[in-house]
Parts: structure tokens; C-alpha cells; sequence
């Protein structure tokens, strides 16, 4: 069994600053901490900006071993390693895009005790032979990051998820962490049983972020609300979602005529590109991404001021955790959503044509949802909380275009009038 570490909280401080460089805990991150460091399994829904990683990262620096770290993306991981790295912290990432000798010379420093965090994919966990390697290492800590991926009910569903279980057969005295960001109340569950977490001791910290402004506007021909809306914030960081490759280059030449430094990002471009134009990104030499979903994940930039959705999001799930990645410095930040009926209808057609019935029939709720928060003339921050188990008290929440008065009649709001219209004409007709 592994041996844990029982600090005093003024020790855990301590190490915070020391490693991190931080003054203070996010609460409840320092509760999390000392759980693991106590040997505990743990549970946390942490919502976008709260420091998830930090979580398992501290206790992994000051327990005794390895610690393995289960990540979806090779792009996350690789992100996730480089700010440690600069931060003069022991991380490496095993994945596919790794060659044999690379490899291998990883899997060493693995052996001679080097590497203190270790990110892998959960494919790679279930090989066998590697599943028998990580059995030779002195394992002190297992964290699932992006945890709802266990669910085929959440929105970023990953079959591998389902059976890291063998992680807790095969290290059953290892404290595991599981964390999301994003996750109903029966994913959390879900989460729990299928890993196997033992009593775990479950942090939800709430999803609101007041600093946040919600807007629905109708998506105009000419792009007008989006040129409006980006001419008050020119030069600022922002990042614009697009549902297709060839949307994020139409609208990034389309801002680019308009005098904003902006570049797109999707999975077409060169892998290079696509690392230039986030560290530009980041360093803030280019102001707006116009981007695919595959951009955000881990992304340490606190300063992005606006997040907007060019094209309606399939899910709540996803419209939050999006929308999320503004504002993480606290600082007042804006969440504009474009949306229009045929971008419904197109979203329902694309979902109709799923393989699995099941599967359909979930991924069509969870976007009826996300089309009534754009639709709804009540507070949308109230609407967006109760999607995830949370209430709010307070009748004005101040922070969107409903409870302010700032929105305009949406085209959610107008189509179902054209439609009526539209039938009533059509029923005199055939009279």
C-alpha cells in the first residue's frame, strides 16, 4: 500500500506556494488535497476555472511514487505536461503520436523513478502488457480527468472510459480521484459506481459564474449582431465556436476583413499550424479563435473576455463547459449565442441519422434542452444552474439579456410566429 502523507493545512500552504506559486486555495481544493493525501477516493464536480488539475497535482508532488493522471486528448496531456515542465515539475505523456525509441525512453525513466505525473489515455491503460508495466511502478495516485466520459449519457462519451475499473483491481489500495466539470446527476453516479470508488468523498462546487453575461441573438444574414458585438471588443481575447471546419475559415476571413487579428483552428489544419496559432493565442499575437470544439481543452488563458457560438451547441453540457473557458480571472466576461431556426432543424436531421436508437433518443432530449434555454424569456442563468441539479434564489440574476432587458426577440422567438403564419396562409389556400 502506498504510503500517504498527513500535512497540516499551514503545510499544505506551504507547498502550494512552493510548487505553484499561489497564495490560496480555490475552495474546495484544499479539502480534496488533504483527502487524497489521506488516502481517501474522491468525487469532484468542479466547474470550468476552478482548478481542477491542481487538485491531484499537489498530492501527487508530495506523495511517493508515481502518480497516473487518465486524459482524453493527446493535445490536453500534452498541454497539461509542458506547464508543468516550465513550472520545474517531473511529467511526461505516453501516446500514439510517440515513436518506438521515444517510447521506450520514457518507459525507462518510468522505471528509474524520474517522472512524478504521468498522463496517459485510457485505451492505452487497458493494453495488457502496459496495464502488467504500470504493476512494476510504485503507483501512489490515480485521477480520471473529463470523468463524464464514462457515461454514454454525457456529451463527450469514450467506451474505454467504462473500463478503467481494472485500474481499481489492479491498484485496490490507491486513492483514485474522479473529475468533472460537467456532469447531471445521474452521470455522477454513474461515474462512481463504474470506477469502483470506494466511500469516496464527493465536492460539487457551484456552477454559477457571476462574472459571466448570457445573450441570445438571432443569427442574421449579414452577421450583423456578431459585427456589432465585435466592434465593442476589439483587441480583445476571445473565441468564436463553429460547428464546421469550413465555418471557422469562412468567419475568420469575414473578421479579418473587419480589422480583427483572428485565425481559425480545426482538425484540417497542419498539427504545426494549429500549435502556432494557440500559442499565439495564449501570448495574445492573435486576439480571436475561430474554432472547432476541439479547441479550449485546457487552455490556460484567464483572460478571454467573450466566448461566442457561432452555431447552435448540441447540449448544455457542452454550451457550459465552452462558455466556461471566458472569464477565468473573475473579471466581468460575455457569452453570445447566434442562433436561428435552421440551425435546429439541421441539428435534429444530423442527430436522426445516428446508428443507435438509444443513443438518439438521448442526444435529442439533451438538445431539446439546449434549444429551450435559447428560447425561454426567464432568467437563462437560472435555466442553465437547474439543468445541472442547482438552484438560484434570486428572481434577477443581473447576468443575462432576459433579466436585464438587453436581448432583443430572438429568431427562437419569431420562427414559431412564421410558422403559424405560414400555415394559416397555406389552410386559406386550400380552401
Amino acid at each position: 500500500m502506498p504510503t500517504q502523507k498527513a500535512l497540516a493545512m499551514d503545510e499544505l500552504s506551504s507547498a502550494l506556494q512552493r510548487h505553484f506559486g499561489h497564495d490560496a486555495f480555490i475552495p474546495p481544493q484544499e479539502e480534496i488535497v488533504a483527502d487524497l493525501l489521506a488516502g481517501k477516493d474522491v468525487f469532484a464536480l468542479l466547474p470550468t476555472g476552478a482548478g481542477k488539475s491542481l487538485c491531484y497535482q499537489l498530492p501527487a508532488l508530495l506523495m511517493d511514487g508515481l502518480s497516473i493522471v487518465v486524459s482524453p486528448l493527446i493535445a490536453l496531456m500534452k498541454d497539461q505536461v509542458d506547464a508543468l515542465l516550465m513550472r520545474g515539475i517531473s511529467a511526461s505523456c505516453l501516446h500514439s503520436g510517440m515513436g518506438y525509441s521515444e517510447m521506450q525512453a520514457e518507459r525507462k525513466r518510468l522505471q528509474e523513478g524520474e517522472i512524478k505525473i504521468l498522463y496517459l489515455a485510457p485505451e492505452r491503460i487497458l493494453i495488457p502488457e502496459f496495464l502488467g508495466f504500470l504493476q512494476t511502478l510504485n503507483v501512489s495516485l490515480i485521477a480520471v480527468d473529463e470523468a463524464h466520459c464514462i457515461s454514454e449519457w454525457g456529451h463527450e462519451f469514450r467506451p474505454a472510459y467504462r473500463q478503467l475499473r481494472t485500474l481499481r483491481e489492479r491498484f485496490p489500495e490507491v486513492p483514485t480521484i474522479a473529475l468533472t466539470a460537467t456532469a447531471i446527476q445521474g452521470v455522477q453516479r454513474e461515474i462512481i459506481d463504474l470506477l469502483g470508488l470506494v466511500r469516496p468523498r464527493i465536492y460539487r462546487a457551484s456552477f454559477n459564474r457571476p462574472n459571466l453575461f448570457y445573450q441570445v441573438k438571432p443569427k442574421d444574414e449579414g452577421l450583423d449582431h456578431l459585427r456589432s458585438f465585435m466592434r465593442e471588443r476589439r483587441g480583445q481575447s476571445g473565441i468564436i465556436y463553429c460547428l464546421s471546419q469550413k465555418s471557422t475559415e469562412q468567419v475568420a476571413t469575414w473578421l479579418q476583413h473587419q480589422g480583427h487579428v483572428a485565425l481559425p483552428y480545426h482538425a484540417g489544419l497542419d498539427p504545426h499550424v494549429r500549435e502556432k496559432t494557440q500559442n499565439n493565442f495564449i501570448r495574445g499575437e492573435v486576439n480571436v479563435v475561430v474554432a472547432t470544439i476541439a479547441f479550449g481543452m485546457g487552455i490556460d488563458k484567464p483572460d478571454i473576455r467573450f466566448v461566442v457560438h457561432h452555431d447552435l451547441p448540441k447540449d448544455l453540457e457542452s454550451y457550459y463547459q465552452e462558455t466556461g473557458r471566458a472569464g477565468r480571472d473573475g473579471l466581468p466576461s460575455d457569452c453570445l449565442l447566434l442562433f436561428k431556426a435552421g440551425d435546429r432543424w439541421k441539428m435534429e436531421y444530423l442527430i436522426s441519422q445516428g446508428a443507435d436508437e438509444v443513443k438518439r433518443r438521448i442526444a435529442l432530449r439533451k438538445f431539446q434542452e439546449m434549444v429551450r434555454f435559447c428560447m425561454t424569456r426567464g432568467c437563462r442563468r437560472k435555466a442553465l444552474l437547474a439543468y445541472f441539479g442547482e438552484s438560484l434564489e434570486k428572481a434577477n440574476c443581473g447576468g443575462c439579456d432576459n433579466c436585464t432587458g438587453a436581448g432583443l426577440a430572438t429568431e427562437a422567438e419569431v420562427a414559431p410566429r412564421r410558422v403559424r403564419r405560414k400555415r394559416a396562409t397555406s389552410g386559406r389556400r386550400r380552401e
